[in-house]
């Protein structure tokens, strides 16, 4: 291990040494300074960009900005946000110079409070930005910015009970969250949306939300497909939010104490109770989900911050199920499954988060940080429920009396599940960071020592019965003078106890270099290499990423990009631990190289303009833990590899297809596909070549080697929309509309290999649709003496989810007759439902 540290090492100081000469003197200045309405208050998120150029910045929650503009020539910064009037200031500045500029933005006549209209793409990078205020007018079961987050282009769920969801064929643990550039985990033991609980972003405290899917620089860790980078306000004076609704509430405070000290608090509290009561299993439900989070700042000098960020939450699911009745199978054979339930369940996750962080600036130019974090996760998940189930076949001829109802007996029986599981996770990461500006290059670089402990006791099983028979039964012959006596046998058991402490490293150093020719266009060239040292597999890999981003001169304005990188992911636990709950010793890190080929085209429409953005990509996977998906859960074949690929198109127009507001649809074009190594099946055959499943004909074995098989998260199509509107003359009365749809995902049976699992659910669709109504706003006049003369903004809104009120299958429950024939019955998710949601912010 030592040699491995010190090997690694020697190469990361060679590469940053090889990396120096290469910081290029541009030709730029810098303008800075800040953006205030008419009435003083600063605008946060206006668009400050360089007419002709492709970058841009967005103000603070200050309203202060900072931007490299080109030197010794003139040009034009233009300042827009939607609700106010565009404003262009000329300037000529020289090489190096820092320039002040504020900046007074007037309201127009067409204000549409809250919203915003910008190009949300930042051109040089994967990165898409977008506005935090959108997250807050999602209808949404969830609630957050995950959901905004899914109906982007290459991203796909198809459970609206969760925040989890998949990216370009990858997996939930194979997302990278940030927030301040923080790691964010979730919780391990979850095995269904319903018990998800609250995430930890909390959109109300949200400045900057931005979001890869693939090709994403050196300077974000070691996952496979994507990473979300959140960035929490920076306060500048006192306010706060409120929002009451049936699913919970909300609360955050902001604001500064004297010059140097400013905090932001959030606290919210959810109950699914009223969606999950319209669910097919009817009992008592009982979920409770709460947490809290702070982020204190204090200035402690003009090159001094120190930062503290905490998060506490309490998730909390029980349920005593009582009964459960499904329609299932095809217009021509349809069946009815009836359970009736005894015992309950009672799931906890007790989650905490601390972390400081001290920045230094040594110069204007120079940024260090130094961040130490803590993790904890204190998990339960125990049950003991007994469920009787009768099968029944349904009448469907349509001119029967019976249409309907069940006119034949397919099997009755019994199965007993239950858990005993605790798991306790804790992660600990020391961590500096640093920029550097000089002229046309960014140079960033970090380094990270994490500690992981684990402990880990599980303890389940499962059990199937019909008519008295354990499952599954051996035929007997009648008369039989030595009747078979099979054994008591339970199916599924896992029992482990599992403690781990895993010490891990890794760094990286990055540079991003503007490069600008009059007649060919302007360039943006990013490169590095990152390192990662993993402790338990004694495995030092490097990961080498690069991108370019060129605009031409032309007269249409577009942007093309490149990437190209290595993904290597470590795993974490859940990809250690087989089935039977012991650990696998010798795993390995999963590997992605991807090339992402992207294009930005910014057109104008109905005199209104819009962004078409396109991205290919082909990614090739190595060392591939299989693995298969029940709703949330997923289970890893530990001691597997497979490799594979996946491959797909992107598209997105976003854009004001209303005018004033922004909207946007997407669509995504996807394959992804994975052979495990080593995998195959027999089958048996009789004489004339058939396959047969009765043994007694069987006249030959034929080995099969199934070869490439669709994995898990191969969602072939998918498309998604969200659509804003409001009443023409009438702009506080809006319509707010997320459309989901993709298509069928492989699943299998139980207890098979990955070759057997490529049978395909039932396609995703889902659309909710929101109706608000704002009741106070910048422009409203209020009594001085009015109670609500402190509130700035504030709307109701009537959410209706699921519109459409169709069935979506998220997973399958099997059971079997006393002939051991199995039935998927499935899982689905919620009916139409209605929300009433009230929001105040002042």
């Amino acid at each position: 291990m030592k040699v491995l540290m010190r090997l690694m090492c020697k190469r990361f100081c060679v590469f940053v040494l090889l990396m120096l000469p290469w910081l290029v003197k541009g030709q730029t200045a810098f303008v800075f300074g800040k953006i205030t309405d008419e009435r003083g208050n600063p605008v946060e998120l206006a668009n400050v960009a360089v007419l002709g150029s492709f970058e841009g910045v967005s103000s603070m929650a200050d309203g202060r900005f900072e931007c490299q503009v080109p030197a010794d020539k003139e040009f034009t910064l233009a300042f827009t946000f939607v609700g106010y009037r565009p404003h262009q200031q000329r300037l000529t500045l020289s090489k190096n110079q820092r320039y002040q500029l504020d900046v007074i933005l007037q309201i127009s006549s067409t204000t549409l409070p809250g919203l915003e209209v910008r190009d949300n793409r930042i051109k040089s990078t994967s990165l898409t930005r977008l506005n935090p205020r959108q997250a807050m007018l999602l209808p949404t079961v969830g609630g957050g910015i995950e959901d905004l987050i899914k109906t982007l282009p290459g991203v796909s769920s198809n459970n609206e009970l969760s925040s989890q969801y998949t990216v370009r064929g990858g997996n939930f643990d194979e997302n990278l969250v940030y927030v301040n550039d923080i790691e964010i985990y979730r919780p391990f033991l979850i095995r269904s949306g319903q018990q998800e609980g609250l995430s930890f972003l909390n959109s109300s405290l949200v400045s900057s939300i931005q979001f890869s899917a693939g090709g994403f620089a050196a300077e974000y860790g070691d996952k496979l497909s994507s990473v979300l980078d959140i960035t929490y306000k920076r306060p500048v004076e006192t306010a706060g939010s409120l929002s009451l609704s049936l699913l919970g509430t909300d609360i955050h405070v902001e604001g500064r104490s004297g010059k140097n000290f400013s905090y932001l608090f959030g606290a919210r509290y959810k109950t699914t109770s009223y969606v999950l009561n319209a669910l097919e299993t009817k009992g008592a439900y009982q979920p409770n989900f709460t947490d809290v989070q702070a982020l204190l700042t204090w200035e402690l000098d003009p090159k001094w911050e120190l930062s503290a960020l905490g998060y506490y939450s309490r998730n909390k699911y029980k349920l005593v199920p009582e009964s459960r009745q499904t329609d299932f199978g095809t217009i021509q054979e349809a069946y009815r499954l009836n359970i009736y339930f005894d015992g309950q369940e009672v799931d906890q996750y007790r989650t905490g988060m601390g972390a400081i962080t001290l920045t230094h600036h040594p110069s204007n130019n120079v940024e260090l940080k130094l961040i130490g974090s803590a993790f904890s996760t204190v998990e339960s998940e125990t049950y003991d429920v007994q469920g009787q189930y009768w099968i029944g076949k349904l009448e469907t001829s349509l001119g029967s009396e019976q249409f309907g109802n069940v006119v034949q007996a397919q099997g009755v029986g019994t199965f007993i599940e239950h858990a005993r599981n605790y798991f306790d996770a804790g992660v600990f990461n020391l961590e500096h960071k640093g920029t550097r500006v000089k002229g046309a290059s960014v140079l960033k670089w970090g380094a990270r020592y994490q500690l992981q402990l684990i402990d880990d006791r599980i303890h389940e099983w499962e059990m199937i019965d019909s008519a008295g028979y354990s499952l599954p039964v051996v035929p007997e012959v009648p008369g039989s003078s030595d009747p078979s006596r099979p054994d008591f046998t339970i199916s599924q058991v896992v029992k482990a106890h599992n403690t781990l402490n895993i010490s891990n490293f890794n760094a990286f150093v990055q540079d991003s270099w503007t490069f600008y020719n009059s007649k060919e266009g302007e360039y943006v060239l990013t490169a590095g290499l990152r390192a990662n040292y993993w402790g338990y597999g004694n495995e030092l890999l490097f990961s080498p990423r690069a991108s370019l981003a060129y605009k031409p001169n032309w007269k249409k304005k577009m942007v093309f990009r490149l990437a190209t990188g290595v993904y290597n992911q470590a795993p974490f636990y859940r990809e250690l631990r087989m089935f039977d709950g012991s650990l696998y010793a010798d795993g390995h890190s999963q590997k992605s190289s991807q090339v992402v080929l992207g294009s930005d085209l910014s057109f104008t429409a109905w005199n209104r303009p819009f962004v078409f953005t396109s991205e290919f990509y082909y990614k090739y996977l190595d060392n591939l833990v299989p693995y298969e998906v029940d709703n949330v859960r997923i289970r890893y074949y530990a001691d597997q590899q497979a490799r594979g690929y996946a491959t797909g198109l992107d598209l997105k127009v976003n854009g004001e297809f209303v005018k004033g507001i922004e909207s946007w649809l997407s669509m995504s074009v996807m394959k992804t596909m994975e052979d495990v190594k080593g995998d195959f099946y027999d089958i048996y055959v009789d004489s004339n070549g058939k396959r047969v499943f009765n043994t007694e004909e069987t006249i030959d074995t034929v080995r099969i080697y199934p070869g490439m098989i669709p994995r898990p998260s191969d969602q072939r199509v998918n498309f998604s929309m969200f659509f804003q509107d409001y009443v023409p003359g009438y702009p506080t009365f809006r319509v707010h509309l997320k459309l989901l749809f993709g298509t069928s995902l492989p699943f299998g049976p139980p207890n098979t290999q990955r070759s057997q699992q490529t049978l395909r659910m039932p396609a995703y669709r889902r659309v909710d649709i929101g109706f608000s109504k704002q009741l106070i706003g910048e422009q409203t006049s209020l009594k001085p003496g009015s109670p609500l003369r402190h509130i700035k903004n504030m709307w109701v809104s009537l959410e209706v989810f699921n519109l459409l009120q169709i069935n979506n299958t998220i997973s399958y429950i099997w059971v079997k007759d006393i002939e051991n024939r199995q039935y998927a019955v499935p899982n689905y998710l919620t009916p139409r439902q209605l929300n009433l949601k009230l929001v105040a912010e002042f």
